[in-house]
């Protein structure tokens, strides 16, 4: 069956490494909390909002050991007045057997505001438990 895992994280600047350390840390957690293999691993989508351009956060992912075969796109997100800047947003497309209730979505940073009913604190369940 096919799921996608959401991921979203800010950055404090349009700065590269940055960008790339923050896309890093924020895989790795949504791969570690679901219990993710590389090889399950469809495709992964990534947006960026308008004021960063210091770099393609897709990079970081394709450096990791391991997943120089994933596919991985970057693109800008919508321009919305008010919307959270600095954000970085990843769609993870996944094969696995996992309920939709059960896929753990990861907001890090100031990212935490896009859904607070699923951001949860690292090592505890979306829904409290």
């Amino acid at each position: 069956m096919i799921r996608g895992v959401r991921g979203a994280t800010t950055v404090k600047q349009n700065e590269e490494n940055e960008m790339m350390d923050n896309t890093r840390k924020l895989v790795q957690e949504m791969i570690s909390v679901n219990d993710i293999d590389v090889q399950s691993i469809s495709h992964i989508l990534i947006s960026v909002t308008k004021e960063l351009n210091a770099g393609f956060p897709a990079k970081s992912i394709r450096e990791m050991d391991g997943w120089n075969f994933v596919p991985v796109m970057c693109m800008q997100e919508i321009d919305v007045p008010g919307s959270l800047p600095n954000c970085i947003r990843v769609m993870m497309v996944i094969n696995t057997e996992q309920t939709q209730e059960a896929i753990r979505h990861i907001f890090q940073n100031e990212a935490v505001r896009l859904r607070p009913d699923l951001a949860h604190a690292e090592g505890e369940q979306a829904n409290g438990s």
